[in-house]
């Protein structure tokens, strides 16, 4: 008989602890790919509806044109007064040159009958 106890029946291999270490990670990491792939992807709701966006579209476009046709408006009455602003010198203009042209004239005649 043989007394040695090592010989004849073969033992199971074992693993040390970093082996079972990496094993559970990689299961683990092969479990959230496959969550991450099946799990239905989640829908981002839509911030602001076509119908919303169409109605603030148009009530910009409302405030848009009433400013444009309130600027309009100013403009026209400036344009008015500077018109007005512009006849009232020529007529002043117009009549500063008639003083002129007498003056001028007085002068003529005054500078011929002393000579």
């Amino acid at each position: 008989m043989n007394t040695n106890l090592n010989s004849g029946i073969a033992s199971p291999p074992t693993f040390p602890g970093e082996a079972w270490a990496a094993i559970t990670g990689i299961i683990a990491s092969a479990l959230l790919i496959a969550k991450k792939l099946v799990s239905p992807k989640p829908v981002k709701p839509e911030p602001v509806s076509r119908a919303e966006f169409f109605t603030e579209m148009l009530a910009t476009r409302e405030r848009i044109n009433t400013t444009h046709l309130a600027t309009l408006e100013k403009l026209d009455a400036n344009h008015r007064e500077l018109l007005a602003a512009l006849d009232s010198q020529a007529s002043r203009l117009n009549a500063l040159e008639v003083g002129v042209a007498r003056v001028d004239e007085r002068t003529r005649k005054g500078g011929r009958t002393s000579s």
